[in-house]
């Protein structure tokens, strides 16, 4: 489907946090987050093995570029994460079912809930008092 020098877009969220993903058949992984090396950009291990996640899981090597906006770091890698396990499905139909599998393509719908009028936050009630 896609030659050495056409790519696959998808868009990955999580929370607020939005990727568009673009995949590129490519001798070794290189991921590229903002225009920054995945090292310079998620400076924490564990972060940076959840973006690679995806990666490991597909059949062949794949170059990264993403685009990441909004949410906070944990969420802009998971964001990152379901873009790439969705362009990596769109690219081979065959790994759509290791990928549900695992969990990459579904959106985390989990937000922060909003506050409530009345309440000092999402579900806090002010201090009662009995006088």
């Amino acid at each position: 489907m896609a030659s050495k020098d056409k790519y696959i877009e998808a868009v990955g969220r999580r929370k607020t946090a939005t990727a568009r993903v673009r995949i590129t058949p490519s001798g070794q992984e290189k991921v590229i987050v903002n225009e920054k090396a995945l090292a310079d950009y998620f400076t924490l291990l564990n972060v940076q093995g959840v973006v690679m996640e995806a990666l490991k899981n597909a059949g062949e090597k794949f170059s990264v570029t993403a685009k990441v906006s909004g949410g906070g770091l944990k969420a802009q890698a998971e964001a990152i994460r379901h873009g790439i396990a969705r362009a990596i499905v769109k690219k081979e139909e065959g790994m759509r079912k290791e990928m549900k599998g695992l969990g990459f393509l579904k959106r985390d719908p989990r937000m922060k809930e909003r506050k409530k009028f009345g309440l000092r936050g999402a579900r806090r009630a002010p201090q009662w008092s009995k006088r």
